[in-house]
């Protein structure tokens, strides 16, 4: 298995890097398929911020299933053990959930149609912004590019990325959230074909938010 740990806004220490390949065999014991990790340290300047100044961030690459999980604490140690520890949950969540289809089970899925405003996770820019948002927000773009672009003088940022995805069933949805530890994960609805998003309600409770036009709806 691949091991890649990367600093941001911090320099990784050789003792840093000695843990992360120690604790390695637990994910190995629960996933032994996974072909990758990929674990990101970074460091917060701003000392209001001290308690919170380390995060870390693991991502286990295993075929095509990705499981994501991150922590922050006051050192880097620490925030490493934190998430591990969810990452570890999560992949025993994605092993006990195969064994439960292979025997022919299936997760009920509570479904509300409500409304949701998902606040999407901060990412690094891939590309370097067009001269104008107009031009930024029209640009054609290809699987996996973005384009972010500041609006004059305002800390308004606009941002836009596109990613291709096989269609996927609202069940399938729900296991990719888990995965990745987000509140709610974008998907195209294998059923409707309706752009949609899954998100997390409270407790095991979650629901469905479906786009679709009003043409479409009165076919």
């Amino acid at each position: 298995m691949e091991i890649v740990v990367t600093g941001r806004h911090t320099q990784i220490k050789q003792r840093f890097r000695d843990v992360v390949e120690s604790k390695m065999n637990r994910v190995t014991a629960i996933a032994p398929d996974a072909q990758r990790v990929q674990i990101v340290l970074s460091h917060e300047g701003n000392p209001r911020q001290a308690d919170t100044a380390k995060r870390v961030e693991i991502t286990v690459i295993a075929g095509r299933t990705v499981v994501r999980a991150e922590a922050s604490s006051a050192d880097e140690f620490s925030a490493l053990d934190m998430a591990l520890d969810k990452l570890t949950l999560r992949l025993r969540r994605t092993r006990d959930r195969r064994k439960d289809h292979r025997r022919g089970y299936s997760d009920p899925v509570p479904v509300d149609l409500g409304v949701v405003e998902p606040t999407p996770e901060v990412e690094e820019p891939v590309e370097e912004p067009n001269n104008s948002p107009a031009d930024a927000v029209a640009a054609e773009l290809g699987p996996g590019e973005s384009v972010e672009v500041q609006v004059g003088d305002t800390p308004i940022v606009i941002r836009r990325k596109l990613h291709i995805a096989e269609p996927m069933t609202i069940d399938e949805a729900l296991y990719e959230m888990e995965l990745i530890g987000h509140d709610f994960f974008l998907f195209v609805n294998k059923e409707t074909g309706r752009p949609s998003v899954v998100y997390h309600r409270h407790g095991w409770s979650y629901g469905v938010f479906e786009i679709d036009t009003p043409e479409n709806v009165a076919k």
